[in-house]
């Protein structure tokens, strides 16, 4: 578990409202739109964002799953994650 995310408690109205930046390449991925939940345990498993297009936020096609474990820092503004597009998303 990373320190940067023990001692803090957030809503996920807070969250959507940050912009996730990708630590690998310093583009800005989107905000949060869901979050991906393991109902056995109540973690978190992974954050959601809205692929790139026009109706992107409509469509769970191309949307931008990232681990919990890929995230590295919630700030006041902004998330930082580590994230590499797959394959198939690299254009």
């Amino acid at each position: 578990m990373h320190s940067a995310l023990i001692c803090a408690e957030v809503t996920f109205g807070e969250l959507t409202k940050k912009q996730v930046v990708n630590v690998c390449d310093g583009k800005i991925l989107g905000c949060i739109c869901d979050l991906g939940l393991d109902l056995c345990d109540g973690r978190i498993k992974s954050v959601i964002l809205p692929g790139s297009g026009v109706f992107a936020s409509l469509s769970a096609k191309n949307r931008i799953v990232i681990p919990w474990c890929d995230i590295e820092r919630i700030g006041d503004d902004v998330i930082l994650v580590k994230y590499v597009a797959p394959p198939e998303e690299k254009k």
